[in-house]
This record gives C-alpha cells, sequence and structure tokens, in this order.
C-alpha cells in the first residue's frame, strides 16, 4: 500500500505566497471598478464645448418698449424699428373714402372693440402701405394726447415669412399690447401653398385669432392669387367650383376690402401741390403743372408714388432736403 505524502504546514505556505506577491506587483485590471472616473476633466471639457456649439443660441428676450414699429424675423424676435418710413396722413389724396374706413376700424380697435382684419388692394404706388403706417402713427398719436392706453404696435412680416405667422400669434397673445400684423405686397404663385396656414391663422383653427392682434395687408390683387390660379381650376378641375371656393376663400378672411384705383390728373396735380407745399419747395404753378403731367406720361403712370419721385426730383434741383 503506497504511503501518502506528508501535506506542508499551512504556516509555510502562506509565508512563500507572501514572498511571492511582495516580489511580484499586482496586476492593475484593465476594466475599471464601478464609480471611477472614466475621463479627465481636459476631455470632458472638450465635450461640453462640442455641445455647447451644437446647441441653438439663445434667444433675446423681446423687449417691446424698445419700440412702437418691429420687424418679425424668422427665428423668432423682434426688430425694433425706431423711425418708420412713414408719410402724413395730410399728404395722402385721392383715397379719403379708404382713409376713412381704415381709421374708424383701426381706432375701434386701439379701443378694445371689435375690429376686422383689413385687405387693401388695387392700383400700385396708390398709397396702401403708406395709409397703413399713417394710420398707426395717427392712431398712436390720439392715444398719447389721452394718455389712457398703451400704444398700438405695428408688427412687419415678410411675404417669404408667413408660414412663421402662428408663431408670431404666439408671443403677441399674451402681451397687454395690441398688435397690428402688417403684410405688405402679399400674394401667392401657382407653387405656393402657404396660403392655407394663413387662413386658418386669420380665421379658423381652435385658437382663433387673438383678441389683441390684427392682422393689414396690402396687395395688388383682389384674391392674393394669380388670375390662371382661378381659372385653371375653373377649366381643368373636377370640380371647379369647389377648386376655386378654396381659393378664393383666403380674402374672405378679410373684413374689409379696400380698392384702390388709378387716379385722375387732378388728383395727381394735388399730390403734387401737396409734397411741394408741405416741404417748401418753390415753382411757378404753370411751370409745376407742365414738368408734373409730363414726369407722369414717361413713366405711363399716375399715382401718389410717382408724384412722390417727380417732387424728390424738385428737391434735388433746389438742393433741399426732404425731411419732416
Amino acid at each position: 500500500m503506497a504511503k501518502k505524502k506528508p501535506s506542508r504546514p499551512a504556516a509555510k505556505t502562506g509565508a512563500k505566497r507572501a514572498k511571492t506577491s511582495a516580489k511580484t506587483p499586482a496586476k492593475t485590471s484593465a476594466r475599471a471598478a464601478p464609480g471611477a472616473p472614466v475621463a479627465d476633466a481636459a476631455v470632458l471639457a472638450r465635450i461640453a464645448d462640442a455641445l455647447e456649439r451644437l446647441a441653438p443660441p439663445a434667444k433675446n428676450k423681446i423687449d417691446l418698449d424698445a419700440a412702437d414699429a418691429f420687424v418679425w424675423q424668422p427665428d423668432g424676435q423682434l426688430t425694433p424699428v425706431p423711425h418708420v418710413n412713414r408719410v402724413g396722413m395730410s399728404l395722402l389724396k385721392g383715397i379719403d373714402r379708404m382713409r376713412d374706413t381704415l381709421m374708424e376700424n383701426t381706432e375701434r380697435f386701439a379701443k378694445g372693440l371689435p375690429a376686422n382684419n383689413a385687405l387693401l388692394w388695387g392700383a400700385r404706388g396708390m398709397g396702401k402701405s403708406s395709409l397703413v403706417k399713417a394710420a398707426h402713427a395717427a392712431v398712436n398719436a390720439a392715444l398719447a394726447k389721452n394718455g389712457k392706453s398703451l400704444p398700438i404696435k405695428l408688427v412687419e412680416i415678410h411675404r417669404e415669412d408667413i408660414e412663421t405667422l402662428p408663431e408670431l400669434m404666439a408671443i403677441t397673445r399674451g402681451s397687454p399690447y395690441r398688435f397690428v400684423l402688417f403684410c405688405d405686397d402679399l400674394s401667392f404663385d401657382n407653387d405656393d401653398t402657404s396660403y392655407k396656414s394663413l387662413k386658418a391663422v386669420l380665421d379658423g383653427g381652435i385658437e382663433g385669432r387673438p383678441e389683441n392682434v390684427i392682422f393689414y395687408a396690402t396687395s395688388n390683387r383682389r384674391h392674393l392669387l394669380a388670375r390662371d390660379m382661378i381659372e385653371n381650376e375653373r377649366s381643368t378641375g373636377i370640380n371647379p367650383g369647389e377648386a376655386v371656393e378654396e381659393k378664393v376663400s383666403l380674402s374672405d378672411r378679410f373684413g374689409l376690402w379696400l380698392g384702390f384705383h388709378r387716379c385722375s390728373q387732378d388728383e395727381f396735380l394735388a399730390m403734387v401741390q401737396g409734397y411741394v407745399n408741405h416741404y417748401g419747395l418753390t415753382m411757378p404753378d404753370d411751370e409745376l403743372r407742365r414738368e408734373a403731367l409730363e414726369w407722369a406720361t414717361t413713366r405711363g403712370s399716375r399715382s401718389g408714388r410717382v408724384a412722390w419721385q417727380y417732387v424728390q426730383e424738385v428737391a434735388g434741383r433746389q438742393g433741399v432736403m426732404l425731411k419732416d
């Protein structure tokens, strides 16, 4: 029968292991223990900088007290306009009925009474946008004289930014001010469907137009759409009546339609004379009449814009600055 090997004393074995571990350093695990830092401070700083560059810039707080007129930017900001390019109400000739109607509507809106969106359409250069800006200034002047109400804010939104109109409405909805949103030369081409979103914002949707907002637009077209868009629907559509109704319903969102038509010769001369008197220009009446009519003839139209261009020509020749 084989003999068993005698076992080593435990104490001696333990001493040998301790001696071996003292000579051989312990291996470091490649995987960090839970809770241990995975990167140093420099790496974390670079990651934070990269995330900061990717993040959108913080929006500046909109200060509605900065001015009475603003331009809406598609990034959600309102740029204040310290000085609005406008003419006085007294210089707008030949548009008396449209002037009185828009003024009355704007005054009711300033008082918190019901008022309509307004579409100013018709002949070019007849003072559509000038009337909007002049009405805003006149109503604010009356409010300042009474000292009982906050001024109305005029906010211009560009035609190409019309799809961001809901965002602008969200900003104005909770403000104590009242706003006239103004879009100059509003129209839509054949492949443009943004007019559908405008319809919902003006008069539709579950929220509707805020009580403190009104929308004024100018256009050379009564229905804001190219005529061939409507005619094509009548001739090629399966249900032409429904298609035409869908397109012309945009202008139905405007309670006021103010039509501007070409002025007569006497009205054109009255416009010229009004500018000449206002800016203190001197010229014999017969010479002024002859030159003004010749100026209009060479441009093929008579309008307030043409009258203003002629007055600028006269002022330039006489060395007079056209400042209010």
